[in-house]
């Protein structure tokens, strides 16, 4: 009998991610088990890591920033997108030094963004645009808010360690926004899922000489991850500890994100929807100027192991 493979799935301590982790337990406590191959969750600290662990081949596949996917594919990167790791879940964080109270205060500061290809630039862009505000880099001209990416987990530290306030805050996946909450360095300005109801952020690739080798074991872990969404939407107090141990953080913070309000994150529905993506490569293209080209998602998305697993 021929050895199971071990699929290595690079993921980050983020609430988005937390399908994985629920996953994972279940295969560690004999909840469920994979007759086709073995699951190793590998952590990365940001997403520039995630992406060259793809590009090298270090990774079989990834929870990764939709935006970032769709432009590794276009660079030739044989990626296919099978599943959203969740809709909605981040969060724009304003400082409690930077005394910001309406989206112009954030004129003359700096805001966090974990990626520049991620949807969190997008929704912010769209926040600031409709106010006439332009943001980018610090060494564009014309630039009213400048953006700084950060990776997600040294977000809190920034903003603590920032006493003047010039940062006025940041948007990024939970836990780390409802984190810096609870410690009291800052509030909530907006969730995106008030921004773009539903969005898609992360979603589950995997290399597709992977699925083309192991097309059993993929659907298996499809399958799972889409119970596994399921389950963290109907029960999300267990879902609250289990995401504590496998993120390393408060369960009372994870628990906050999961349920108040109820629909901060959502993971019972991870069918890709093909539109929502196409919506994001045209902002990219057309509104912010940084994707050069749109990408076929009819070659980059297979939603036919979604479709088998039985995912809304």
């Amino acid at each position: 009998m021929a050895e199971k493979p071990e699929i290595k799935i690079g993921y980050l301590k983020i609430t988005d991610h937390l399908i994985l982790g629920v996953t994972d337990l279940k295969l560690k406590k004999g909840m469920e088990k994979f007759e086709h191959c073995t699951l190793k969750p590998v952590l990365k600290n940001g997403w520039n890591e995630v992406a060259d662990a793809l590009s090298v081949k270090s990774l079989d596949g990834a929870f990764l920033l939709a935006p970032t996917a769709m432009d590794m594919f276009k660079a030739g990167v044989d990626l296919k997108l099978l599943l959203f790791a969740h809709k909605s879940g981040s969060v724009l964080v304003k400082s409690k030094n930077a005394h910001i109270e309406t989206i112009e205060d954030f004129a003359g500061k700096i805001v966090l963004i974990p990626y520049q290809l991620s949807v969190h630039n997008m929704l912010f862009h769209k926040l600031l645009s409709e106010k006439g505000l332009k943001p980018g880099r610090s060494t564009e001209k014309g630039i009213d808010v400048i953006l700084e990416v950060v990776a997600p987990f040294q977000m809190p530290e920034a903003i603590e360690l920032d006493e003047e306030g010039e940062i006025g805050g940041f948007i990024v996946a939970e836990p780390f926004g409802s984190q810096v909450v609870a410690k009291g360095h800052g509030e909530e300005f907006c969730l995106s899922k008030d921004l773009w109801p539903n969005h898609p952020c992360c979603v589950f690739v995997m290399r597709n000489e992977i699925i083309e080798k192991h097309p059993e074991a993929i659907q298996e872990i499809c399958n799972s991850f889409v119970r596994s969404g399921l389950a963290i939407d109907a029960q999300p107090e267990p879902a609250s500890i289990i995401g504590g141990n496998f993120l390393s953080q408060d369960k009372d913070v994870i628990k906050k994100v999961l349920t108040d309000p109820p629909d901060r994150i959502l993971t019972g529905e991870l069918f890709p929807i093909i539109d929502d993506l196409d919506t994001i490569q045209k902002y990219m293209m057309d509104e912010m100027k940084i994707m050069t080209s749109l990408i076929d998602l009819e070659k980059f998305v297979d939603t036919g192991f979604a479709r088998q697993a039985g995912a809304k």
